[in-house]
């Protein structure tokens, strides 16, 4: 069997823009074949996974789904191992973000903060458990600091945040001892697009940092890198990558 019908295959959610992005790219260069997910952003993944392609063939495939579909999550997961024949990671990246406030909170704002933090995230876990303990693999779930120490504006976030920290710890005893399962937790990292927080808000939040500056979506994939591939030993744990914000919040 050649080398790369031996690589490691992971299935990045979220993978077509911004964190998730560099997270293919992070796992790509270690060596891996993805899958990467999107929902909207086809284009971006597409051209992404072409550059991995033309840098190792049959390295990358696109899959587009919306994770708020719980019905399609098993068919998702078959899709990467009837392409691939294996899997032996996961990282659930994707996420919705935006403020609730209390008096005001609906059902489609449920729908899509608790779906998109924590329903996919474990429909998704569930789905592949058994690929996973196959090849001995993990998980790596992208929490938030915010799961912990909430950020005011975004209760609804926050609680959907916290219970992914729950799940992972949770799941990490579930599929013990074939299957690691951790988190990540970033701190101010690359800031939303759409204008939610204004500058003087950023600027706050990076002087409560200990390090004095924002970090990168480098951060974060070098983490959920190392998470998947050295560290053996390491399970049920959340690793905050924020600067240090977190230790005096």
């Amino acid at each position: 069997m050649n080398q790369q019908a031996m690589a490691p295959v992971v299935l990045v959610t979220g993978g077509a823009k911004r964190v998730g992005a560099e997270i293919g790219r992070q796992l790509h260069a270690a060596g891996a074949r993805l899958a990467l997910h999107c929902r909207h952003s086809r284009d971006d993944a597409d051209r992404l996974a072409a550059g991995f392609n033309a840098l190792r063939a049959d390295s990358a495939l696109v899959l587009q789904a919306d994770l708020l579909d719980g019905d399609s999550l098993p068919a998702l997961v078959e899709a990467v191992v009837g392409h691939f024949g294996r899997l032996d990671g996961l990282v659930n990246n994707a996420s919705s973000f935006f403020p609730t406030a209390i008096g005001q909170i609906g059902e489609a704002a449920w729908v899509d903060l608790i779906g998109s933090n924590l329903k996919a995230p474990l429909f998704l876990s569930q789905a592949a458990a058994s690929w996973l303990q196959e090849s001995g693999g993990a998980i790596v779930n992208i929490i938030d600091i915010h799961a912990e120490r909430p950020l005011k504006g975004y209760p609804l976030y926050c609680a959907a945040k916290a219970g992914l920290l729950g799940l992972t710890r949770a799941l990490a005893l579930e599929l013990a001892p074939r299957v690691r399962v951790n988190g990540v937790a970033p701190g101010p990292i690359e800031w939303p697009d759409d204008g939610q927080l204004a500058p003087a808000e950023r600027d706050a939040i990076v002087a409560h940092t200990l390090l004095g500056r924002t970090g990168t979506p480098s951060d974060i994939a070098r983490t959920v890198r190392f998470l998947l591939f050295d560290a053996p030993y390491i399970t049920g744990q959340i690793v905050s990558v924020d600067g240090g914000r977190s230790a005096h919040l």
